[in-house]
């Protein structure tokens, strides 16, 4: 599993950015955060993921 901090998170948006340990912007959406209560990332925190290529890429 990789780790990276978020960049930023738009809440009303439901996206923000994860930047990668090796530097990397890495996209992420509301509904692959996993989690009870509201999905959200506040900037700064410290995360675990696993990315996925998506339709967009």
């Amino acid at each position: 599993m990789a780790q990276g901090t978020v960049k930023w998170f738009n809440d009303s948006k439901g996206f923000g950015f994860i930047v990668s340990d090796s530097g990397e912007d890495v996209f992420v959406h509301f509904s692959t955060i996993q989690g009870d209560g509201y999905k959200t990332l506040r900037e700064g925190q410290v995360v675990e993921y696993e990315s996925q290529q998506g339709p967009k890429g």
